[in-house]
């Protein structure tokens, strides 16, 4: 084994012992797409939001939440490579964690940055044949996904107060792909809304996701009552917002997804 150096996704140099034996993943999306190159012996400790693959949360060490973590816990691992995400962690522990341990960060917006993503994780981890093919996969895969008519959507990630997703998210890309349109498409990052707001928006579809709020079928009156217009629908937060391996499903359920007015 040799010490190695590579540059994550916000320009910093990373350098470890390549190829890592022992990961700690701290984003759920990421974590399922080490599993699917392979890497099941490699990682030893994840998030408690990393439910995929099927089975790890009883199996891996939990490190704590993306934006909690257990620092005694993750120092007992012995980590020789932690992989996050600059928004889904948190900075200060990300900062805390980099004095110690090597840390490559993520930064996704676009599909372009989630493809780079997953080809640089098959790099980091001596797995560059399987994520080169995953990659591949996903852009056939998202080129079926039929074009909607240019619909306005407002997608709703959090309950009280209600924020929803504006520009320069990874969810505006995926709405984008399937031309809709963001009534939030002027507004950065995840905007606080009130009712009142929402309702001037007046967009043609609410989407209620299933993350991170778990907005459930009680939802759907509160929001018609908001906006009338609107047809309100839950949609799987997973296929909008994951960014790694899940994008192999993504187009599937894209098409099978009901728009009509």
């Amino acid at each position: 084994m040799t010490i190695r150096s590579f540059f994550d996704q916000l320009g910093s140099q990373v350098s470890f012992t390549y190829p890592p034996e022992r990961i700690v993943s701290l984003v759920p999306s990421q974590t399922e797409l080490l599993a699917d190159l392979g890497l099941e012996r490699q990682v030893v400790g994840i998030t408690k939001f990393c439910v995929h693959p099927t089975g790890w949360l009883r199996t891996k060490i939990i490190v704590g939440g993306t934006k909690n973590f257990q620092f005694d816990v993750i120092d007992d691992l012995k980590p020789d490579l932690i992989i996050g995400n600059k928004e889904e962690n948190y900075l200060e522990g990300i900062t805390r964690l980099k004095q110690k341990y090597p840390v490559w960060l993520s930064d996704i917006v676009t599909l372009p940055d989630a493809y780079s993503m997953i080809t640089a994780l098959g790099e980091l981890t001596n797995t560059k044949i399987k994520a080169h093919l995953i990659r591949d996969q996903i852009a056939e895969r998202l080129q079926s996904v039929k074009k909607r008519s240019a619909n306005s959507v407002l997608y709703l990630i959090w309950r009280n107060p209600w924020m929803a997703a504006g520009s320069d998210t990874f969810i505006n890309s995926m709405l984008t792909m399937l031309n809709l349109k963001n009534t939030l498409e002027n507004v950065t990052r995840y905007p606080q809304l009130s009712m009142e707001q929402i309702a001037d928006l007046r967009p043609d579809f609410i989407f209620l996701s299933s993350e991170p709020y778990p907005f459930r079928e009680k939802h759907l009156d509160e929001l018609k009552k908001i906006s009338p217009s609107s047809k309100v629908m839950l949609v799987d937060g997973e296929m909008f917002s994951w960014y790694g391996s899940r994008l192999l499903k993504a187009a599937d359920y894209f098409n099978r997804l009901s728009l009509e007015g």
